[in-house]
């Protein structure tokens, strides 16, 4: 279903070091998931943890990461094992995860954009309906399937583009190639419309669905200026959901 990412988890990691991902990316994140203390979390399509430890530094009381990667769990446990933090890391696809415990928050900073049709989005969504407690909330980063593929090449000054060889239907791929340090390397997402989107989630039980444009922090706009971030906040490559169950 997803990207072999054990072969560019290395590289995977080090693009969380692009300033979009702290200036936008995060900020967006974190502007959704609001007061984070005492919570529960379970963290989908963690990776190496990039996201789950900074849950735990800003209080959360539970935090269970879970990703597909054998590799990407690996330097996440390695992390662990170097600053301890008691988070739980466990290998598994989300399609096949069913029901590991009850929180008050599912997160997941890009995850549904690997579902290839709706059948598998639908199986995510009854996934991480079933591991939130009632009023729990899942709070989610996804690729933006309203942008205009002609505005692809515009994020390139951010580190990324997107682009596509075909028109966008249901299951169309959609390859991100990242430049890090000199180094490209690509992986698919697939293109699933908003509508098709918001039909899974209510389908499966969430009361109220909302999306989020991508914000910019006050230090971004002070270390690179308002216009430097307007492309990416124009023509959006990613958008945030937040559900409550």
């Amino acid at each position: 279903m997803t990207a072999n990412y054990d072969s560019i988890a290395q590289q995977y990691k080090k693009s969380k070091e692009l300033p979009f991902r702290l200036h936008i990316e995060a900020y967006t994140f974190f502007n959704l998931l609001g007061d984070l203390n005492g919570k529960s979390l379970l963290d989908l399509a963690c990776g190496e943890g990039f996201y789950t430890r900074q849950f735990k530094q800003k209080g959360a009381a539970r935090v269970v990461g879970v990703d597909n990667s054998d590799k990407m769990i690996e330097l996440a446990r390695q992390e662990e094992a170097s600053q301890p933090q008691e988070i739980e890391y466990i290998v598994a696809d989300v399609l096949e995860l069913g029901e590991i415990g009850s929180f008050d928050l599912v997160v997941a900073a890009y995850l549904l954009n690997y579902a290839q049709t709706k059948e598998q989005l639908l199986k995510m969504c009854q996934s991480i309906f079933a591991n939130l407690k009632p009023g729990g909330r899942f709070v989610t980063l996804n690729n933006n399937s309203e942008q205009p593929p002609a505005s692809y090449p515009i994020t390139e000054k951010y580190g990324f583009i997107k682009s596509v060889d075909e028109p966008l239907t249901e299951g169309t791929p959609i390859k991100y190639t990242f430049k890090v340090d000199g180094e490209k390397f690509s992986f698919d997402n697939y293109y699933l419309s908003q509508a098709t989107y918001e039909s899974a989630l209510r389908s499966v039980g969430f009361k109220e669905v909302r999306w989020q444009k991508p914000i910019v922090s006050p230090d971004g706009v002070r270390q690179e200026g308002q216009e430097f971030w307007q492309d990416f906040l124009n023509y959006a490559p990613m958008v945030g959901i937040e559900c409550v169950k």
